[in-house]
């Protein structure tokens, strides 16, 4: 890659950002299609991520994604949010139009592309999601529009799953029935044996000691366990496994969010198979 005055940056902002493949994703996907791109990481200290955005701006850097903790409290800083965005309250993806920041989230689109491209049908589906954060408000909203008919939430700290269901409850059409519950009861709630898929969508397995957010005990062996978590193997999906049910980490929810943000920044479709391709190598190395 050749840095010149006439390179766009683009990047992501997070606290930490040491663990992140997108760098490695975006880079071979700006290579494979001859865009003079670079993404570059920045790791952004809570007190500075006003002065971090507007520094998008000030710089001219084409876009950014957004990580955690960031996806919700970084909305307040930008002009303009995009429909999907406005309605969940979070962002992943940033993009610099003429000096205008406008806001997007690929999240929810690159989650639902994963499992369809797995041929995995949410319609009438009952799901339960383990957690509330930038992640799951995005997953959530999108389960509903793919017509769900049940949704169990629950996450460790009860008033930000609170925050969420109450969001939920304003944009969810009548036909899908929505619970919460507390984290304490997460293994022990009576519908469990109706679950046809399982998400955990909390951080819970991003680093090696970490524990299985949830007890698969009376889950059916029919429960499909998607863990968002894409840089472990993570203990939920080793006992997955372990039960024979069939699983997925968020490796293709990564790849997939990352093409539409691609999509978003150059107009470009973007380059799947070759997203999909460095980062399986990457995994082979590790």
């Amino acid at each position: 890659m050749r840095i010149s005055g006439n390179t766009k940056i683009v990047g992501l902002f997070g606290y930490p950002v040491s663990h992140t493949l997108s760098p490695l994703i975006q880079n071979a996907a700006f290579r494979e299609c001859g865009l003079n791109f670079v993404y570059l990481p920045f790791s952004i200290e809570p007190s500075y991520l006003e002065q971090a955005t507007m520094a998008i701006r000030a710089l001219n850097i084409t876009g950014v994604n957004v990580t955690i903790p960031y996806k919700e409290s970084i909305v307040k800083y930008l002009d303009e949010l995009s429909s999907e965005a406005k309605a969940i309250g979070a962002v992943n993806t940033v993009f610099n139009s003429n000096g205008k920041l406008i806001g997007y989230n690929t999240d929810g689109k690159g989650f639902i592309e994963s499992l369809k491209r797995r041929e995995i049908s949410l319609q009438n589906k009952q799901i339960f999601l383990i957690g509330a954060g930038g992640a799951a408000l995005s997953i959530s909203f999108s389960l509903i529009k793919e017509g769900i008919n049940r949704l169990i939430l629950t996450n460790r700290t009860y008033s930000k799953a609170e925050d969420l269901f109450n969001k939920l409850k304003k944009s969810a059409p009548p036909t899908v029935k929505l619970e919460l519950i507390e984290f304490e009861k997460r293994n022990f709630f009576s519908e469990k044996e109706n679950i046809d898929i399982l998400i955990n969508a909390t951080s819970l397995g991003m680093h090696k000691d970490d524990p299985s957010p949830v007890d698969l005990e009376n889950f059916p062996s029919s429960t499909y366990v998607y863990d968002v978590v894409y840089n472990e193997d993570t203990q939920l999906l080793k006992k997955a496994r372990g039960k024979g049910m069939k699983c997925q980490n968020g490796v293709d929810m990564l790849v997939y969010q990352a093409g539409f943000a691609f999509e978003i920044w150059t107009g470009r479709k973007a380059p799947i198979d070759k997203m999909k391709e460095i980062i399986g190598r990457y995994f082979k190395k590790i």
